[in-house]
């Protein structure tokens, strides 16, 4: 079990190395009103894989911290570091629920019925998100930062964050359903349906 935890804490700076990185240079920024901005990109995959993989919780955290550093580096996007965390760790947290808590799709052989929970686990997340990251984007910008841009640049942010999701969902999917058989293969296929952490 210690070997399992250490094996999962290592995955997790992987991937937040990842979610940095993709999130980072793979992005496509979209500059709003009042200097402010918000991008197309593939990070909450990362989140997504990494709880489909690893679960909610650990999966959750990497997306996290690879997307909050990525958000402290950036001039136009450091404000909004604290929004990133929480909001990504909740993707985390609320596709590992549904996969594997619900789903038990590490424990599943039915590969139908896995790859089913999978969507129906990367969707939950995402939609998460796409309802959250706006709304809260709007009232952070609102209330905390006091930027009246916020109502013009909502649109685009719920347009954004719905591309994300639909792109991330797709990835993170097609991704986990290929590496599994490998990783089942190879020995490092973690089951997370019985464990505490499986969130």
């Amino acid at each position: 079990m210690k070997n399992q935890t250490a094996q999962k804490v290592a995955l997790t700076g992987l991937m937040a190395a990842l979610s940095y990185v993709v999130f980072t240079f793979l992005q496509f920024k979209i500059m709003l009103p009042g200097g402010d901005a918000t991008s197309i990109h593939l990070g909450n995959a990362v989140c997504v894989l990494g709880a489909l993989l690893l679960g909610g919780f650990y999966g959750g955290l990497g997306g996290a911290i690879g997307m909050t550093i990525g958000d402290l580096l950036d001039p136009v996007y450091i404000v909004y570091a604290p929004k990133t965390f929480i909001l990504k760790f909740c993707i985390g947290l609320i596709t590992g629920l549904i996969a594997h808590k619900i789903g038990k799709i590490t424990i599943e052989k039915n590969t139908g019925k896995v790859l089913t929970w999978t969507i129906i686990a990367s969707v939950g997340g995402l939609l998460f998100n796409v309802i959250f990251d706006p709304l809260v984007g709007y009232f952070y910008k609102l209330l905390i930062l006091g930027k009246p841009a916020a109502e013009l640049t909502l649109v685009v942010n719920i347009f954004s964050t719905s591309v994300n999701a639909f792109l991330s969902a797709v990835v993170s999917v097609i991704i986990y359903m290929a590496l599994r058989p490998a990783l089942k293969k190879a020995g490092l296929f973690f089951t997370l349906s019985k464990e505490k952490d499986a969130k």
